[in-house]
């Protein structure tokens, strides 16, 4: 078992053993709270740019399964757990998750005390890291850790689009496996959707889109056509949707203004749905402001209260931004949620996380547009709010009718 370290800015070195491909990695560094899953977390684009901590002490045990991708690859930079399972029980199972890190190149470490590393990244918030397994000089890990580029403010979206725009036809009961390039396999098939027999047709800007939030779509009926995240709102306003979906993604949405000035220019003309990424670029599209969260929100147990009818839902969640908003006037705030004047109409807010009372969703007065700050699709997590995409395709037929 070969030695490996996982150096954190602030100086923090851990050691353990060395885990997948053998080499090094750079990536700020988050924990997810999932006990299972890490298949969807580790092709999720959402996760581009970082080094993913999982709490749960075993991984790996049910092993790697084709059908199981979020996308086209691994798009975390590094994985860190405490025991690697190399046993896989699952009949599924095609390679352990050693053998899929291996193959895709992805450097991993087990054999820390990631319970000791979640409470540091609670306490001191998520940092850039290093996982190597060839230099095992504390101070020059560290000082790579220091120099590693910050997400603030970069656009990680652009690595992580579709090259051209596609049209996406399976739905969540007719996976298919093929072979991927990673060895990690893709899914195809399932009913076709065209526009002529499809209940609506949904554009859906790929900013690091999940599979999982497609075929939601297409399990609606709906036709869906994914674009690149730099394509002009004019150019998808003349594919004639009956709605556009701003999807998840990597990063810092102040780092994609042209997503922003894209969604701006379609508030008004289509109904807009956005999804955590695309809920943030949203709310700069509106007139609001973002910030980074001190360590996150990444896992399948975030419990939501919806303002307006006072259920909880348990919710998956991937992401290290969120909305903030101006201050409340003087006064009781209304129980349904704040209302908020902005250059493009009054907006409620419609969701608050109960863990930290931060943003989770927001909803027009004037237009039909809403949002989410966690994943409505799951994959990995639970199924509560899955009736998003039905409230969807209401927003859509009442602007159509």
């Amino acid at each position: 078992m070969k030695k490996a370290l996982l150096a954190l800015a602030d100086g923090t070195v851990f050691e353990g053993t060395a885990l997948g491909f053998d080499g090094e990695t750079v990536g700020e560094l988050v924990f997810n709270t999932a006990m299972t899953g890490y298949q969807e977390i580790l092709t999720d684009p959402s996760y581009h740019g970082q080094i993913v901590t999982m709490t749960s002490p075993l991984i790996g045990n049910y092993g790697v399964t084709p059908e199981d991708v979020e996308s086209r690859r691994i798009w975390a930079a590094g994985f860190v757990v405490k025991e690697c399972s190399r046993m896989s029980s699952n009949w599924r199972a095609r390679q352990t998750l050693d053998e899929y890190f291996r193959r895709a190149k992805i450097v991993a470490i087990e054999g820390l005390d990631t319970r000791a590393l979640t409470r540091h990244l609670r306490d001191h918030g998520s940092q850039q890291g290093v996982i190597t397994h060839q230099d095992f000089d504390h101070a020059r890990a560290v000082q790579k850790a220091r120099e590693a580029p910050d997400i603030l403010g970069r656009d990680l979206v652009a690595d992580v689009t579709c090259a051209q725009p596609y049209e996406w036809m399976e739905g969540t009961g007719a996976w298919r496996p093929v072979s991927g390039s990673q060895g990690i396999g893709q899914a195809e098939g399932g009913p076709a959707r065209s526009h002529g027999n499809a209940r609506h047709h949904v554009v859906v800007y790929d900013f690091g889109v999940k599979q999982n939030i497609l075929r939601c779509l297409v399990d609606l009926g709906c036709a869906v056509t994914v674009v690149p995240a730099s394509t002009p709102a004019e150019r998808v306003l003349a594919l004639k949707p009956h709605g556009v979906l701003l999807s998840n993604g990597p990063g810092d949405p102040e780092g994609v203004p042209y997503a922003a000035r894209a969604a701006q220019q379609l508030i008004g003309t289509v109904p807009v749905f956005g999804i955590c990424l695309g809920h943030q670029i949203l709310a700069l599209a509106l007139g609001l402001k973002t910030y980074k969260l001190k360590f996150g929100h990444h896992g399948g147990n975030h419990p939501v209260l919806d303002l307006r009818s006072r259920a909880v839902t348990i919710t998956s969640q991937n992401h290290n931004f969120s909305v903030t908003l101006p201050p409340a006037p003087e006064g009781s705030v209304p129980a349904d949620g704040r209302v908020m004047k902005t250059a493009l109409g009054a907006v409620r807010l419609t969701h608050t996380s109960l863990n930290d009372e931060s943003v989770e969703g927001l909803a027009s007065l004037d237009h039909p547009v809403m949002s989410v700050q966690y994943h409505p699709e799951a994959s990995p997590g639970p199924h509560d709010a899955v009736g998003w995409f039905e409230d969807f395709s209401r927003l859509m037929e009442k602007a159509h009718a």
